[in-house]
């Protein structure tokens, strides 16, 4: 059973590790990854996309979370298993818990990233921060003042919180 379940996670991570290949040759970043669902289908791919689309979000985990959803046609993975070239960053990462993904396999460390050029260690450490000691400026804006037209976010909140035809995530 160790052999097959190594086998298979080796299987799993060349193809992540092939997608990182592709997206250097497409003029990506080297980050590759992969979805399985719980039945060992590969569900979502994804390869990094920020410099052939300009637009930072598409990191390879992101783009394989999204192609999964929109194969298995749900937000929540739950029982998948995601295979990555290099270990998650925030975003990644945060991704990864909203879809709720049981168990992630990784290659390279951030630490590796870092060594080519992807440090992502200045986010790990602004997160840890209190908004106010963020480099970020974040302000709440019109919540002590209930005659603002800020309220609507108050509103919308509400609304949510008693609407009938929700689905929480």
């Amino acid at each position: 059973m160790l052999n097959h379940e190594l086998s298979k996670n080796n299987f799993f991570m060349k193809e992540a590790c092939h997608l990182a290949e592709t997206s250097i040759q497409l003029g990506g970043g080297p980050f590759g990854c992969i979805i399985t669902d719980p039945s060992e289908n590969i569900i979502g791919r994804g390869h990094n996309r920020v410099t052939i689309d300009n637009d930072p979000t598409l990191h390879a985990e992101m783009v394989a979370i999204k192609d999964a959803c929109r194969q298995k046609n749900t937000f929540n993975l739950s029982g998948c298993t995601l295979y990555t070239s290099c270990e998650p960053c925030p975003m990644c990462l945060s991704a990864i818990y909203w879809a709720r993904i049981g168990t992630v396999f990784y290659g390279n460390t951030r630490a590796d990233a870092s060594n080519i050029g992807f440090d992502d260690s200045f986010i790990y450490e602004e997160v840890s921060k209190p908004i106010e000691e963020r480099s970020v400026v974040m302000k709440q804006v019109g919540y002590e003042d209930s005659n603002t037209n800020f309220e609507i976010w108050k509103t919308a909140f509400e609304i949510w919180k008693n609407y009938e035809k929700r689905i929480d995530y």
